[in-house]
């Protein structure tokens, strides 16, 4: 249960990623007050866990409605995630768990930015969605491995949202460099999951044997 708990908490962290989504909240809400500011986090928060708990639940009967196994699931998963984890140490920014300039660009001229950019892409973005997916496919029908992955799903949005309501002030802390050093460490760790789901999916695919 430690195992799943961990490795669950590491990988929602790392596509979620918190303090990189309370940098961009505070950019975009820059000449706003702090009520909006908490609506916003507040509303955003809730619409990202409405989406990602209705993929918690309904992700693993929707892909194999289209025909998709849990050992293609966990290879391009591994994949997408590998590809995130890349992005993370080389500091560079990553489509899947960020907006694009022409998305940041639409932000900016939005009042409301809880459902777009907030919700979506920034916190509940694709590689979220595939790793709440292939996480809770792992669990392979345990109910309490997957209590501890939805768990850890729950703290990581909590944290979220707390970091989005004192974004000013991590920001300032942290600095881009401090930033950085984070984003990397959880980059490597990423890297290693997503191979090891790599590994998984192509050793249960039977294509080695």
């Amino acid at each position: 249960m430690l195992e799943t708990v961990t490795v669950a908490l590491a990988t929602f962290f790392a596509t979620v990623g918190p303090i990189d989504i309370a940098v961009a909240f505070a950019a975009l809400t820059t000449e706003s007050g702090g009520k909006y500011r908490l609506v916003m986090a507040l509303r955003g928060t809730l619409i990202a866990w409405a989406i990602l708990t209705l993929f918690f639940l309904a992700g693993e009967s929707l892909l194999r409605s289209f025909g998709i196994s849990l050992p293609a699931l966990r290879t391009a998963g591994g994949i997408l995630l590998l590809l995130v984890a890349i992005d993370m140490v080389f500091a560079r920014s990553s489509g899947a768990t960020s907006t694009t300039a022409q998305e940041t660009l639409e932000a900016k001229m939005r009042k409301d930015i809880s459902v777009f950019p907030l919700a979506t892409p920034l916190i509940a973005g694709p590689a979220t969605i595939g790793s709440v997916i292939l996480l809770n496919a792992n669990a392979e029908g345990d109910f309490y491995q997957q209590l501890c992955v939805y768990g850890a799903l729950l703290a990581i949005l909590a944290f979220t949202f707390l970091c989005l309501i004192t974004a000013s002030q991590i920001h300032k802390l942290l600095g881009v460099t401090g930033m950085y050093v984070i984003g990397r460490l959880f980059g490597v760790l990423l890297s290693a999951l997503a191979v090891q789901f790599i590994f998984d999916g192509i050793l249960q695919s039977g294509l080695l044997t």
